[in-house]
């Protein structure tokens, strides 16, 4: 009966772990597009600046005027590069390069505080 009973909750263990959906990062707090925005962005984007061209930051009202307010736009410019900016399509993954957008966004939305 004990084995029995090992066996079923080894089973149901099992079960769970497979068939559970991980958390989505655009979903939760995003906590993986801001150690992706650490890590590649911060360089010449710290809290939103810009260190090479200073209007064009990641603050909203930027965003808004050069037509970069939208997820679509953030993912377009991180994929392909623009200008001084470089493109991430070798370096993160298409979902990566989705967490990153989201993040900007959301940062643009709390004026990067």
């Amino acid at each position: 009966m004990k084995k029995v009973i090992i066996l079923i909750l080894c089973t149901f263990c099992l079960w769970t772990i497979n068939f559970t959906l991980p958390a989505n990062a655009l979903d939760t707090g995003n906590g993986a597009g801001a150690e992706i925005f650490s890590f590649h962005c911060a360089g010449c984007h710290i809290h939103g600046e810009n260190i090479i061209r200073r209007g064009k930051n990641l603050k909203k009202n930027a965003l808004k005027k050069y037509g970069m307010d939208s997820l679509a736009a953030i993912t377009t410019i991180v994929t392909n590069g623009k200008n001084n900016m470089s493109a991430y399509k070798e370096r993160l993954t298409t979902e990566e390069i989705q967490q990153v957008a989201a993040y900007v966004l959301e940062q643009a939305e709390k004026d990067w505080k």
